[in-house]
């Protein structure tokens, strides 16, 4: 019985026979090998010149981590200094390079068009002494106010005192709050109300 294997495309690809022999056939009894071939190659004197004028085997590098002598490969330890002989070892890759000039083009971008619309709304920007003298003016108000906290009485059993304190206490934190945002932000701008 044949069959065919046929592909999508409709076209016979490989025909099929069960009956054909996948292995050749076993030799029969009444076959013998062909007897009587011989070689006039001495093979113990070829391999004894072969092992003397050959080149001697480097051994392979090893390292011993433990005193019972467990031996292991040096190579895939990472103890061979390996990535250091290539000769693209220590240079930045070309898509990094790449992709930092675009971020520098983006960034150019996009002071420009900052610097458009600072103009467009009149904005100023504080200049680092500027910026130094409100940051230390905060710091010292702070400090004011935080003295004037300090001489609180302990007891705080009129509301008065307590209203106060409240007053007291949120003042600091808006202190706190203004000196990290001048702190964490080194170019600042202000309207201009002119």
């Amino acid at each position: 019985m044949k069959t065919e294997w046929v592909t999508g495309g409709g076209s016979p690809e490989k025909k099929f026979d069960r009956n054909m022999p996948k292995k050749p056939a076993v030799p029969l009894k009444t076959d013998h090998p062909v007897m009587g071939i011989q070689s006039g190659k001495n093979f113990i004197n070829t391999n004894a010149a072969d092992v003397i004028m050959g080149v001697a085997k480097k051994p392979k590098p090893i390292y011993v981590d433990k005193r019972t002598g467990d031996k292991h490969d040096l190579e895939p330890s990472g103890l061979v200094p390996k990535y250091i002989n290539k000769k693209d070892y220590g240079v930045t890759p070309e898509y990094i390079c790449k992709r930092n000039e675009e971020i520098k083009k983006a960034q150019e971008d996009y002071d420009r068009y900052i610097q458009e619309n600072l103009k467009k709304a009149a904005m100023k920007r504080l200049s680092d002494e500027e910026r130094e003298a409100v940051l230390q003016g905060l710091k010292k108000n702070w400090e004011e106010v935080h003295k004037e906290f300090q001489s609180l009485s302990v007891f705080i059993d009129s509301i008065p005192k307590k209203i106060r304190k409240q007053r007291l206490e949120e003042e600091m934190k808006q202190l706190e709050h203004d000196i990290g945002i001048i702190e964490k932000h080194k170019i600042i701008y202000i309207a201009n109300n002119a």
